[in-house]
């Protein structure tokens, strides 16, 4: 009986998900002008590829942006817009193992 009990145990410590990998992830990165500016004020927009929820930040001075809380098995979208223009969009890949992934955003403006 006790072998019964201690296999039993042993089994359920092996069904357990391991905590290896954090559930969030930050995401950051630095929107900037075609010459490599940071472009500050501008616009960026993180859009959930599940549920297109859409979240924004607007960047200050040094032109950086960032998202906390942003979830491992989702795909998202990124751009920026300045004024009236938009870089191109970034994906972030729920197949990315990175923890804090940094990417930058171009709008491609002098």
């Amino acid at each position: 009986m006790q072998r019964l009990v201690r296999i039993s145990a042993l089994l359920l410590l092996l069904w357990l998900p391991s905590p290896s990998e954090p559930a969030w992830r930050f995401v950051a990165g630095v929107v900037k002008d075609a010459s490599g500016n940071a472009l500050k004020a501008s616009v960026v927009q993180l859009e959930n590829e599940f549920d297109l929820s859409v979240r924004s930040y607007i960047t200050g001075a040094d032109g950086r942006y960032h998202f906390s809380g942003v979830s491992y098995d989702i795909d998202f979208t990124l751009k920026a817009r300045y004024k009236k223009y938009w870089s191109n969009t970034k994906e972030l890949s729920k197949f990315s193992s990175a923890a804090h992934p940094e990417i930058d955003l171009v709008i491609p403006i002098d």
